[in-house]
């Protein structure tokens, strides 16, 4: 294809892409799933039409296209998710000086009813668990009091504020991939296959979800640990539980990681975040609930599952009836076993190498669990850009087929739709990890 053709052809897809994006965030719902699925689909397609067409992109237009993407969302309300009416609950029981870990939202209405609004109202009749406690750590109520203090009790407002600053967090995300890349030697090409991904633009921005911050505190990690800030490093990855506990299941490769196995520097960063994250879950003992939202969260939802769907067909045909209670512990064991042994199996002798390997003991983690949510993707996807892998790419456009169930009026999973999204995924996985092409699952 000649470059006066490549020059043409890239900018019509990037106008084409932000029509996409824009159809979805306003005007797409996500009950209609085979519009959202061509849609999304072709925004994929598209992203991957920019790749291989661009030999050499400027990162500064694949900057601007992606950020102007991003800031077309702003003024959207999330349809792909309903958790922002939660975030919002709790920002504004921050701001008025209660704890938002001590009552769940149905009873802090009927306690207090001189305190109450119409807006407070307006927000309970949006959310999607008024009757649990608040799972979101304190670094996330954080986030959700300075949209409080800045939405003056309207929703639009609310939502715009944490917009603005997920898509704070994205810029830094994508200068870190490019200073990382850089450091590491790869193509910055591959900034495209994040920055114009459908699933971090509408889970992130358009949806409002947390997991891209995660990934901004786990890539600063990596990249003041490439500059032997060690303090630093250890803090940043400490935001990042902080954050999203999920990242806490790393800390086995930090102990095979030789540059910070004995760094009494990274430790001490860790802890000081990790103190500094958790200390107000101390007051009033707001722990208690928030352990008791997490073990109920564990042990009672199912969403987009893999493994443990087979599992539990298997105990409904043993015993009769759904073994969640008794699956999700032996999984979670499995789980840290796995993890326990990749990280022993492996010992990264490199930056890359423990990149590497956070992106397989996040792949083993997601596969064992009940609840998938596509927004859990996005940390190792971004991380495994650094790799040769490509599973959690071909999973971030696989994705797309749980959201079928929002299509159906009982919001029933099918079976058909799940086997295709994991057959992508397995074949991808034996690809990276079991074909002759790549190093096996096991290697050091």
């Amino acid at each position: 294809m000649s470059k006066s053709l490549k020059r043409l052809l890239i900018p019509v897809i990037c106008l084409l892409i932000a029509v996409g994006f824009f159809c979805l965030a306003y005007y797409i719902p996500r009950e209609n799933f085979w519009l959202t699925f061509i849609v999304y689909a072709s925004l994929f397609g598209g992203m991957l039409a920019i790749y291989f067409l661009s030999n050499h992109p400027k990162w500064k237009w694949v900057f601007i296209g992606g950020l102007l993407i991003r800031l077309s969302l702003l003024l959207s309300i999330p349809k792909w998710s309903d958790d922002y009416p939660r975030f919002l609950w709790d920002g504004e029981l921050v701001k008025m000086g209660q704890n938002p870990y001590l009552e769940t939202p149905q009873d802090w209405l009927q306690n207090h009813p001189e305190s109450t609004s119409p807006y407070l109202e307006n927000l309970f009749e949006l959310m999607n668990s008024p009757a649990y406690f608040s799972v979101y750590p304190p670094l996330n109520q954080a986030i959700f009091y300075v949209a409080a203090w800045g939405e003056n009790l309207d929703t639009k407002s609310g939502i715009l504020i944490l917009r603005v600053i997920l898509i704070l967090g994205e810029i830094g995300i994508f200068f870190l991939l490019l200073k990382l890349f850089e450091h590491f030697q790869l193509s910055s090409k591959k900034l495209i296959l994040y920055w114009l991904n459908p699933l971090v633009i509408m889970e992130i921005t358009g949806n409002l979800h947390f997991e891209g911050l995660v990934l901004l505190f786990l890539l600063a990690s990596v990249y003041a640990l490439s500059k032997n800030k060690n303090t630093l490093s250890g803090g940043f990855w400490g935001f990042s539980i902080g954050m999203k506990l999920l990242p806490l299941m790393l800390i086995p490769t930090f102990f095979s990681f030789f540059k910070t196995r004995k760094s009494k520097a990274f430790w001490i960063g860790s802890a000081i975040a990790i103190i500094a994250s958790f200390a107000w879950l101390l007051i009033d003992d707001s722990w208690i609930h928030f352990l008791q939202s997490l073990k109920l969260y564990q042990g009672k939802f199912e969403f987009n599952a893999s493994i443990y769907y087979l599992l539990r067909e298997v105990g409904f045909w043993v015993k009769g009836y759904n073994v969640i209670g008794e699956l999700t512990p032996i999984l979670s064991g499995i789980s840290l076993i796995g993890i326990l042994y990749f990280s022993w199996k492996r010992k990264p002798q490199n930056l890359l190498q423990l990149i590497d390997l956070w992106v397989l003991i996040y792949l083993f983690y997601l596969m064992l669990q009940p609840v998938v949510h596509p927004w859990y993707l996005i940390p190792a996807f971004g991380l495994s850009l650094f790799t040769d892998k490509k599973a959690f790419l071909i999973w971030t456009f696989a994705v797309i087929f749980s959201y079928q169930a929002y299509g159906d009026p009982n919001y029933q999973e099918s079976s058909i739709f799940l086997f295709l999204e994991y057959s992508m995924l397995a074949l991808a996985i034996y690809w990276d990890y079991f074909s002759t092409n790549s190093n096996p699952l096991l290697a050091k």
